[in-house]
């Protein structure tokens, strides 16, 4: 499969470095113009707005705390079907949906990686709009999760042996922007490191994208009850440092909510924000 996506403009001969930055480009561009690429908010219901709704003001309204979960997976839903249809707008379009969650897994495989992580995103994110079963819930976390395991297998395989030296794959390490959104909290924790990279992702999955503990387990090859612990501790961290305004956000309190949980599958118990 052909990772790279076409670009114009002077950015196009980095694109290792700002291939997700291209992407919102173009995707903010297609919510011009007369005949945006949109969803029916009417049809879709569960108190979305009840009109079209253009694809760029969709992926704002289901960042926002306020945006249940059932209507997320709902969208989520229509987006892979349509993206299934092979039309490359679609497939575009929920790339450009999915982006804060993508910025977001790019910079914990930037931290861990060299090599282009937000390309290996994009292709494991775009295989996955085929592959993820729509009938388990967290439609868009599950799709996160999976392009996020095959990106760092691919890289860890691609990664200079031994090399014992740090990440700084360009363009990618940075925290991501402010958009909103609660992994934008994890990327700062890690940064402040408040808690590790590999903590964030496991805080992430579990917390806010319902993949269960024991899914999580099979997945690493790690015991669910070391996962549950070292979850617990790297959940005080976060919580501590959410509490003292060393993460100051706004939405540092829907991380606060997502973790009050001490269940081994917490995601069962979440409550909405």
């Amino acid at each position: 499969m052909d990772r790279r996506i076409p670009a114009t403009g002077p950015a196009a001969g980095r694109r290792g470095e700002t291939l997700l930055n291209d992407i919102e480009y173009r995707f903010r561009l297609m919510g011009q113009g007369p005949s945006p690429l949109s969803v029916d908010g009417r049809s879709l219901g569960l108190d979305l707005p009840g009109r079209t709704i253009a694809l760029p003001e969709l992926s704002a309204i289901l960042m926002h705390p306020s945006c249940g979960y059932a209507a997320r997976d709902a969208v989520w839903r229509l987006l892979v079907q349509h993206a299934r249809t092979g039309d490359p707008s679609w497939r575009a379009g929920a790339v450009g949906v999915a982006l804060p969650g993508l910025r977001f897994k790019a910079y914990l495989l930037a931290k861990l990686f060299t090599g282009d992580v937000q390309a290996a995103i994009v292709e494991h994110f775009l295989r996955a709009l085929g592959t993820v079963d729509l009938d388990r819930p967290g439609v868009v976390g599950n799709l996160l999760s999976a392009a996020f395991s095959k990106a760092r297998t691919e890289l860890r395989g691609l990664e200079p042996a031994l090399s014992g030296t740090p990440s700084h794959a360009p363009g990618a390490v940075s925290s991501p922007a402010a958009y909103g959104h609660p992994d934008v909290v994890l990327a700062r924790a890690v940064a402040a490191e408040v808690i590790s990279t590999e903590d964030a992702e496991l805080i992430g999955a579990t917390y806010l994208e319902d993949v269960s503990l024991t899914a999580y387990a099979e997945r690493t090859g790690e015991s669910r009850w070391n996962l549950y612990k070292r979850r617990s501790a790297a959940v005080a961290r976060l919580r501590a440092a959410i509490e003292s305004g060393t993460l100051s956000d706004a939405y540092a309190e829907v991380i606060t909510e997502a973790t009050s949980s001490v269940a081994l599958d917490a995601p069962t118990a979440r409550k909405r924000p």
